[in-house]
Parts: structure tokens; sequence; C-alpha cells
């Protein structure tokens, strides 16, 4: 069976949607972080809910990578280039669950209500505690960093497929169908549906 050229369509749209939000909220927690009074608890609101969103939406799109036929990685990368393939989406997929997850520890631990609409709120999972409302503001921070610099990463890399090897990479996850004739050229389509596969 030859193998898909792009992934399948919900992958597609999970993987922008997702990119959209989180983008959305790194940069929202740049603007908390910069904000005073009014603005701030306007940020507050919105951030809250949306990383909820991010951790059940992460969670199902590990799921559907698991029963997801995807394209295989193109023959002529490297061992080392693979392995930093696959490493750096299961550091995404990582980093999307933990970051909204220590979020929802932190405010736990402050005991600050998390509000996802209206009167509807989350339970705390932590204790109250300060000092460890402390430490894990302090890592939330970190890994939000971490998150930053693994997109920089990824986006790099994606735009190096598409614009110097042309290896059929960077159009697998095009949000919209890519017609046969139009692909990129890539030494993946002669592998066989058995090869290595990349991660969503």
């Amino acid at each position: 069976m030859r193998s898909p050229a792009q992934f399948p369509v919900h992958s597609r749209l999970l993987h922008w949607l997702m990119a959209v939000m989180v983008l959305a909220m790194l940069f929202i927690g740049v603007g908390m972080a910069a904000s005073v009074s009014e603005r701030y608890h306007l940020l507050v609101s919105i951030h809250e809910p949306l990383g909820i969103a991010i951790l059940a939406l992460v969670v199902i799109r590990f799921i559907n990578r698991l029963f997801s036929r995807v394209p295989p990685l193109p023959a002529h990368l490297a061992l080392w280039q693979r392995l930093a393939a696959v490493t750096s989406h299961y550091l995404l997929y990582a980093l999307m669950f933990l970051l909204p997850l220590v979020g929802w520890g932190m405010l736990s631990a402050a005991r600050y209500p998390i509000v996802l609409y209206g009167p509807l709120q989350l339970p705390p999972i932590l204790p109250h505690d300060v000092k460890l409302y402390a430490s894990l503001r302090q890592l939330h921070t970190y890994l939000a960093l971490l998150l930053f610099a693994t997109i920089l990463g990824h986006l790099g890399a994606a735009l190096f497929h598409g614009l110097v090897h042309r290896d059929g990479v960077f159009t697998s996850m095009m949000p919209w169908r890519v017609r046969p004739g139009k692909a990129e050229p890539s030494a993946a389509d002669s592998l066989p549906a058995s090869d290595e596969s990349r991660p969503a």
C-alpha cells in the first residue's frame, strides 16, 4: 500500500487549531507579565480556559496520532535528523500537556479560582501552599520559554524542508489537500508503508 502524501485531514486540522491556540497563549502570557489592573484580568480570563482547552486537545491529538497513518520520514535524512525530528515532536506534546497542567496546579496551590466560563470552575488539584505556588509559577515560566524555543526550532525545520529540501515534509501538514501532481518531490514516496513514520 502506498504511503500517504499528507497527514489525515483531522490531524491537519488539530495541528493548525492547536498552533493558533498555543501561539495565542504565549503572547497572552507575555501580555499578562507586562499588563496591569483591568487589562491583566481580561487576559487572565482568556488564558485560563484556553489553557484547559489546549490540555484537552493535546490528549485528543496524541490519541489521534496513535491510530492514524502518517507520511514516513524522507529517505535522505540522516539518523540524527530522524532522532531530532521524533524527539522534538514528543517534546512539543509533553510541553503542551505540562504547561497547562502546571498552571492548573499553580493556581490550585494559591487557591485562585480557575474559571472556565461564568460560574463554571475547575476544582483544585493541589493543596494550598504559597511556597509550592511560587515554585510552580517559576516552572511555568521556564516551560513557556522552552515551548517558545521548541516552536521556533519546529518552524525553522519545516521551512528548511519546504524551501531547501522540498521533500514533501512541509506540504504534508498543509491544511488544504495537496494534489499528487502539485506535491513536492519526496524520496519517501518510494518507501513502503511499514517504514519509520514521523509524529504528527
